[in-house]
């Protein structure tokens, strides 16, 4: 099977090899070390990081992640969510949701305290 090396895997994943590491210190991506002494990366986890990535542009934190660890390697945009990934999901929304409220809520309150100074 083909390997990749972690400035290949980033390139072509758009990561950062800093988020590599990241993903694989949480559990999410595992390399194993070439002679040399370079992180080396199954081709698979190409697939692996773009659902990562995925998951992670969607809102999610990494944490989050973790919970999504068994259906990584598959082609995960297209799959139905299972209950406990609908139930972080939700979870994520409604943190998002109150973190816009709460910005909202300072930006109208520094809104109206520029208009009074007006």
């Amino acid at each position: 099977m083909a390997r990749v090396r972690i400035g290949e895997l980033a390139r072509r994943t758009g990561a950062s090899a800093r988020a590599l590491r990241h993903y694989e210190q949480a559990g999410l991506l595992a390399s194993s070390r070439a002679a040399n002494g370079y992180r080396v990366y199954e081709e698979s986890a190409v697939v692996r990081v773009a659902n990562i990535r995925h998951l992670l542009d969607a809102g999610l934190t990494l944490e989050d992640v973790t919970a999504f660890r068994a259906c990584l390697d598959g082609d995960l945009a297209s799959a139905p969510p299972s209950e406990a990934g609908l139930r972080i999901a939700r979870e994520r929304l409604a943190v998002l949701d109150a973190r816009i409220a709460a910005q909202t809520a300072a930006r109208d309150r520094l809104a109206a305290a520029l208009a009074a100074r007006a």
